[in-house]
């Protein structure tokens, strides 16, 4: 009989007991075997495994593909911002619209989709074997790309999944698709598709594009109009018929084919179709961005609704203070420097921004991009910290040069004494008697001050330079810093848009802080000291005005921010690649800069005459554009270009333009003729409920531009649903 103790020898034997009893002769006997698993245990097996795998892939699915997702934009839609007055300032974004209902449409819309992109789509489960062999075969053959993406596919990629080409994003393709038709009618996810497809000229959606190319409804699209749009979906961009319309009719006569080969329509019938007539109205002629406009763009995003329709906010931009922070910047002999200019109201509404010299040529914001050096600027922090302290600006510290240990900084001009009082101090920008005062207050206080006031830049504890703005920062927090004092209510955020009155609840849990009534007033004396008798006296104006001038080390970036009325301005200039500055600090080129901006705000000043606008020329330099269209309601625009004002309306569905100019009324006769088929009595009609609006537009014409914009928006505001009023 074999046992184990025949088999291990006694070295070999394991240490711990066997789990198994001797029999009677003292022998182990060997485990029994186990039983044989059948095919019915395996099944058992494999089918929980694959009901596991089923029931985390519908978990993975719902998280990772949404059907919510397929209802929304596949790019976000066009955002029109205004300036305050309600002058356009930009306009950005996909031309979207709202979703089409295929039961809605004419069949030979559905029809031609169908037929060129996926033949056989009520018979599928959203992938199409046939489709795949035959493309696969083709590609191996013909040595050309052919894809075998059925609809649903489409809808998956483009909603779902990245552009990236790979087997594993295929594989996700293949999974959502089948999720998608589990879970949807195949109307649905061809409405969808339909919806969000792009077809070229920066159009996404059947709606859009058939607005876009022919001015219709998809409702009421022709088979000809149809079959064009369908002919888009192989290459939008290198089809599109405003571009290469040569092309998209000869994709057009394919479509055509392809609705004959798939029974939608005969022979016959295919070639009785005609080519269809484009009908293109230029939707944006407004730039797609500007300094302001790229910044206040994501928050209005943020105010949107997330859906298909096009979007109007009216921002904090002041239009007039606008062209007046341009004007201050252009008359600065920059040379090849950089300059960056941006004015708020006290509370935070940016009201004009200037981020370089030319937006045409880069788009780079320095306002709000670019972290430079603040300099003296800084010294706001220090000396607002040792006033909090029990500092008065009447107390003396020493301003003896600095002849001990690794951090010896200068005065500018090497002018010291032994005694100078923080008034004095602070106005002449001493270096030496602000550090000693940093060191006294110490770092953690500044920064603590700092942080009060909004600075969320980086700034380095342990760091003594920091006393004289060595730690970089945006012109834009650091303004926002001096707001807060300005206003006696920090933290203060800078913003585009208005925000709504809080109330008391919210009043006492929104975190604010201010100053005692005592700092607040020797703060605001240290200020204005600057600009009566020290470094900022380029920025003098004939009323009250504060600020501080700042220059960095080795004159690479040079500040002036100070405050007036209910202004606190900020500016920089200085090189983007770091180069020092020729002979300029903050109380010279940004101090004047500031003080030319401050007296056309204010008043101080009248703005030069304006000179004629080229349409057709650059958005700068004023950084914003002559008026655009502006819309009357029912689908009437009001255009404003040179003096002339443009009203475009229809009439029994032809568009007509009646133009007003110092010579009188013109209408465009062709567009009437086209829609005089259509009845001459509404024609009439639509002419008579004209006759105010343009009785209206041709006073505004006689007048200068500006009260000719004025004049628009009460058009606008007589033919529009009313607004909300801003608050």
């Amino acid at each position: 009989m074999v046992t184990l103790r025949n088999i291990l020898s006694p070295r070999s034997r394991p240490a711990e007991p066997l789990a198994f009893e001797p029999d009677d002769d003292g022998e182990i006997p060997l485990p029994p075997s186990r039983p044989k698993r059948n095919w019915l245990w395996w099944t058992k097996k494999g089918l929980t495994a694959a009901l596991l795998l089923f029931v985390m892939l519908v978990i993975w699915l719902a998280i990772t593909a949404p059907l919510s997702k397929s209802l929304q934009p596949v790019s976000p839609p066009q955002i029109t911002l205004l300036a305050a007055d309600g002058t356009p300032i930009a306009r950005n974004g996909a031309i979207v619209e709202q979703p089409v209902k295929v039961a809605k449409l004419p069949p030979h819309v559905a029809q031609a989709f169908v037929a060129i992109e996926d033949r056989r789509f009520y018979n599928h489960w959203g992938l199409d074997p046939r489709a795949i062999v035959r493309a696969t075969w083709n590609n191996l053959t013909s040595g050309s790309t052919q894809g075998g993406s059925t609809i649903t596919q489409q809808l998956a990629k483009f909603t779902y999944l990245s552009s990236e080409r790979s087997l594993a994003r295929k594989g996700r393709e293949a999974l959502i698709a089948f999720w998608l038709e589990a879970w949807l009618t195949k109307d649905e996810i061809l409405e969808r598709y339909l919806s969000n497809a792009y077809f070229g000229d920066n159009t996404y959606g059947l709606r859009a594009a058939s607005l876009h190319y022919f001015h219709r409804q998809p409702e009421n699209l022709k088979p000809e109009q149809a079959a064009m749009l369908a002919g888009l979906m192989q290459a939008p961009s290198r089809l599109a018929p405003t571009k290469h319309f040569e092309r998209a009719e000869k994709r057009m006569r394919l479509v055509l084919q392809a609705m004959v080969d798939a029974g939608y329509m005969t022979a016959a019938e295919a070639k009785a179709v005609g080519t269809p007539r484009l009908d293109v109205r230029r939707r944006n002629e407004l730039p797609t961005g500007t300094y302001f406009a790229d910044w206040a763009l994501p928050q209005a995003r943020q105010l949107g609704d997330g859906g298909y329709s096009k979007q109007t906010f009216t921002t904090t931009l002041d239009a007039r203070l606008q062209a007046a922070a341009r004007r201050a910047a252009e008359g600065a002999r920059l040379g090849g420097a950089q300059v960056a200019l941006v004015a708020m109201r006290r509370n935070g509404e940016v009201v004009a921004m200037v981020g370089g010299k030319d937006y045409s040529r880069s788009s780079f914001n320095r306002v709000t991009q670019s972290r430079r050096q603040p300099g003296s600027t800084f010294k706001l922090f220090v000396y607002l910290a040792a006033l909090e302290k029990g500092w008065k600006p009447d107390d003396t510290i020493s301003n003896a040069e600095i002849t001990t240990g690794s951090y010896r900084p200068r005065n500018a001009g090497g002018s010291y004494s032994d005694t100078i009082t923080l008034k004095d101090a602070f106005a002449r920008s001493s270096n030496v008697a602000t550090l000693r005062l940093f060191n006294q207050v110490s770092d953690k206080a500044v920064i603590a001050t700092a942080r009060k006031l909004g600075v969320t830049s980086p700034l380095p504890e342990g760091d003594p330079s920091l006393a004289l703005g060595t730690s970089g920062m945006t012109l834009l927090e650091l303004t926002a810093a001096y707001a807060g004092v300005a206003a006696n209510h920090y933290p203060v955020t800078p913003r585009a848009f208005k925000e709504e009155e809080a109330g008391w609840f919210d009043w006492l849990l929104d975190g604010s802080d201010s100053l005692s009534s005592r700092n607040h007033k020797d703060m605001e004396q240290l200020l204005g000291g600057v600009v009566t008798e020290g470094t900022g006296r380029a920025a003098r104006l004939h009323k009250a005005s504060f600020g501080k001038t700042g220059t960095s080390q080795g004159n690479r970036d040079a500040l002036f921010i100070g405050y007036a009325g209910d202004l606190v301005v900020g500016v920089w200039v200085g090189n983007d690649d770091n180069k020092p500055l020729a002979g300029v600090s903050g109380g010279g080129l940004p101090a004047q800069i500031w003080r030319n901006f401050m007296r056309q705000a204010l008043g101080e000043s009248t703005p030069p005459k304006k000179k004629p606008v080229n349409p057709s020329g650059p958005v700068q330099p004023l950084d914003l554009p002559v008026i655009g269209d502006i819309p009357l309601g029912q689908g009437n625009n009001l255009r404003i270009d040179g003096g002339q004002a443009t009203i475009s309306t229809e009439i029994g569905g032809a568009p007509v333009d009646v133009r007003i100019d110092g010579q009188g009324v013109s209408i465009n006769g062709t567009d009437i003729a086209n829609g005089a088929a259509r009845g001459t009595e509404a024609a009439r009609r639509a002419l008579e409920d004209q006759r105010q609006t343009v009785q209206n537009a041709r006073e505004a014409t006689q007048r200068l531009e500006a009260e000719l914009r004025r004049r628009a928006e009460q058009v606008q505001n007589e033919r529009a649903p009313p607004q909300p009023p801003a608050r």
